[in-house]
């Protein structure tokens, strides 16, 4: 069953377009094989999911078929010699969703929430209208006036009904075709039935219309549809981020040393690439030629740049930062290191999509319960002899008074009170799902470099270098955007800037500039200096002979210690994974008083960990910032993400957080715990409210504009209840996850090897 509205957004194509024409992203998987991507963007639940992949594997040649939820991606593996990928678009397309090959969201575009917009202001405008009318009609009109009133009501009740109601009725109908029941097929009964016996009223001059209920109900439905659309539209982006990582294209060096910008996917394993500085490296490849610095963070996390060195392995999507070189293509684009992160993310939030919210559990059986019960109410009616009349208004006063507006309120519309007062907070909330996740967490785990530390290099010791000394390093830094040259030039300088000349960055080495007649050198020491017998740090020399040295250090972020030591005591440990050294990961575990950490984890590293930890019923929470804890950030139950984070890394995570102290995490938990609870309560309300009004509308107590009002009362009742979680916001600090009075402050030494531009 579905219970999405496929179809509705876009028009579904006509005539089946050639696999040459939608242009497929394709990998070959050898032995005849191939596995391709869509994106679906008509999907929102577990029901959509069975239903797209059945339709993609009845296509013959496919062999297996994946939807991702979060991404509306599906993956399908096929055999070249029998499968002719663009079936798989008509299937999907005659199952009622529409595929494409590129995200219609990438473009800013989202054609399903431009529609529910439209939807919830015409159901808005035509639920008031029809109300204000109504009033005269309770009022005491009477004969042709009233007839006339209900007229108009119905002149802009069916019109609206038609199109408003459009994300409802295509997946009802869907699902009645496939022989199953859905949420919305009870939501569409009442509209239509509610709408059909007031038009009934309205040809014989009967006394009552019903009308503003039919409209009523798509107006409080749409608000929560719309809610919950937008909630999981911000998930969506992760993939779309590291795609556009990868460079469009490579300049290839020909054997007669000619070039030519050749496409990515043009490049084969082999190929002599040029690749200039401030470019990523196309394809993973390995250094021929060329002295610069490499940022390797997409691959490690670390912020500190690699030297060259011939035979360098280079991934692909590594930065150049200083001087152009040559490389080897040693891997296709489908091959390198970002669509083998492009893949990993894929499976990793693919195998979340199993989690069922409580709505999607409690939909499961109230779908068929109300359909059974308005029958009963029907027959029953009958067999005593009331008429058919009587009967059927009962039936759909049952039908609305069990529409199921506050339960499709009471998920999304305390998601959207808590992401108000977490981004109050300085916390983005991404995704609405992962607030129900977070409050079940009993374990985090935390990258280091830019998560639990500051991730930039910080100059330390230079207490005692002479203040004109500094002024000069400082000058000659700002000409360099090397981290390094950047950390130094940070320090600042009041005095008149040196009249420096003959500026020169050596990649790799440093900087060098002429002060009159005397040479400046700012970088490795035993290039800066001739009288430096190496050591770490950087060498400020002049002439040949060392003036200063400069060392570098790693701070915490704030409130980590105290983050952790919050989460410990209530239960949940904190572990790091990091792709730095052991002694650095170490020393930074001490200070936050973490005592379970690894180094040296790539990024396939830290998501096998992630599912080692799944698979072993944990509930893991991840923290990270880096292009190399996407796929951990995405395989983890729920995930954090600062906003000084690369764009994968953001988009990957569920939550983004605004400012530097990471103490905002423990408020974000004791959020989701405070939402979960009112989740619980708004089903309570909801479930009272059934017990108390579904016995008055099966006896007949109840008209259909009664059991609409009653509706709209139990929807209010679960908004006003959700918002009391503004009020928890104004409550002493105190109250929030417990924060040690002590703090621990620490850095953890740099050692530059290298200075670049």
């Amino acid at each position: 069953m579905s219970c999405c509205a496929p179809g509705a957004e876009i028009e579904t194509c006509t005539r089946v377009p050639s696999a040459e024409e939608i242009g497929l992203a394709s990998k070959d998987l050898g032995d005849g094989r191939m596995e391709s991507w869509l994106t679906v963007p008509g999907v929102h639940c577990g029901s959509c999911i069975r239903t797209a992949e059945a339709a993609a594997m009845s296509v013959v040649g496919v062999e297996q078929a994946r939807l991702n939820l979060s991404s509306r991606t599906l993956v399908f593996k096929w055999r070249k010699a029998d499968t002719d990928p663009a079936e798989v678009v008509r299937r999907l397309g005659a199952a009622g969703y529409n595929a494409f090959t590129t995200d219609p969201a990438a473009s800013g575009k989202d054609p399903v929430l431009r529609r529910l917009l439209v939807s919830l202001a015409i159901a808005g405008f035509a639920a008031s209208n029809i109300m204000l009318l109504s009033v005269s009609v309770w009022s005491g009109a009477e004969g042709a006036t009233r007839d006339l009133f209900h007229w108009i009501s119905a002149f802009i009740a069916l019109p609206a009904i038609v199109f408003a109601g459009t994300p409802f009725f295509r997946p009802a109908w869907t699902a009645l075709r496939q022989g199953s029941l859905n949420m919305d097929v009870p939501i569409s009964l009442a509209v239509i039935l509610a709408a059909a016996m007031s038009l009934y009223e309205t040809v014989n001059h009967g006394e009552n219309a019903y009308f503003d209920a039919s409209v009523s109900l798509l107006f409080f439905l749409l608000i929560g549809r719309t809610l919950d659309h937008v909630m999981r539209e911000r998930a969506r982006s992760a993939i779309l981020s590291l795609a556009r990582m990868s460079p469009s294209g490579a300049t290839v060096i020909a054997p007669d040393g000619s070039r030519e910008f050749l496409p990515i996917a043009a490049v084969i394993p082999g190929m002599r690439l040029h690749v200039a500085a401030g470019e990523r490296i196309p394809v993973d490849s390995e250094l021929l030629s060329g002295d610069s610095d490499f940022d390797f963070a997409i691959v490690n996390g670390e912020s500190e740049p690699v030297p060259a060195h011939a035979g360098l392995k280079l991934s692909a999507g590594v930065m150049n930062l200083s001087g152009p070189v040559e490389v080897a293509a040693l891997a296709a684009a489908n091959d390198s290191f970002i669509a083998e992160m492009v893949r990993m993310i894929s499976e990793a939030e693919g195998a979340k999509a199993g989690y069922r919210r409580i709505a999607d559990r409690a939909a499961a059986i109230y779908a068929p319960a109300v359909h059974l019960l308005s029958l009963a109410t029907f027959l029953g009616w009958m067999a005593l002899g009331q008429g058919w009349h009587f009967a059927a208004t009962t039936a759909i006063a049952v039908l609305v008074i069990t529409c199921p507006c506050a339960l499709g309120l009471a998920v999304p519309i305390v998601h959207v009170v808590a992401a108000g007062r977490l981004f109050r907070s300085g916390v983005m909330v991404r995704n609405g799902t992962a607030l129900e996740k977070l409050a079940a967490i009993d374990s985090v785990i935390f990258d280091k470099t830019g998560t639990l530390t500051t991730g930039t290099p910080q100059p330390v010791g230079f207490e005692t270098v002479p203040a004109s000394m500094v002024h000069l390093a400082v000058a000659l830094a700002r000409e360099s955007r090397h981290p390094f040259s950047r950390a130094i030039a940070s320090l600042g300088s009041t005095g008149p800037v040196p009249d420096l000349t003959a500026i020169r960055e050596w990649p790799g080495k440093g900087i060098e500039a002429r002060l009159g007649n005397t040479q400046v050198r700012l970088g490795r020491p035993d290039w800066a200096s001739s009288s430096s017998v190496g050591g770490d740090g950087i060498v400020l020399a002049i002439d040949g002979r060392e003036k200063a040295r400069f060392m570098f250090a790693e701070n915490l972020r704030n409130g980590a210690a105290e983050l952790v030591a919050s989460l410990a005591n209530i239960g949940i440990p904190g572990e790091i994974l990091s792709g730095d050294s052991p002694a650095r990961v170490g020393e930074i575990a001490g200070l936050v008083g973490i005592g379970s950490f690894s180094a040296r984890m790539s990024p396939a590293d830290k998501l096998q960990h992630l599912t080692a930890l799944s698979k072993a019923g944990r509930h893991s929470l991840m923290v990270g910032d880096g292009v190399n804890d996407a796929p951990a950030l995405a395989a983890a139950d729920v995930s954090f993400a600062p906003s000084s984070a690369a764009d994968i890394g953001r988009s990957s995570a569920d939550f983004v957080f605004l400012h530097d102290d990471l103490r905002v995490i423990g408020d974000a938990l004791q959020v989701a715990r405070q939402a979960r609870s009112l989740v619980l309560q708004n089903f309570g309300i909801a479930i009272a409210y059934n017990m108390i009004a579904v016995p008055l509308a099966v006896a007949g107590m109840a008209t259909p504009l009664v059991a609409a009002l009653a509706m709209s009362s139990s929807s209010i009742l679960v908004v006003a209840n959700a918002m009391r979680l503004n009020l928890a916001d104004r409550r002493p600090k105190a109250e929030t996850v417990a924060r040690p009075s002590s703090s621990r402050t620490g850095t953890i030494a740099r050692q530059p090897e290298r200075l670049a531009a």
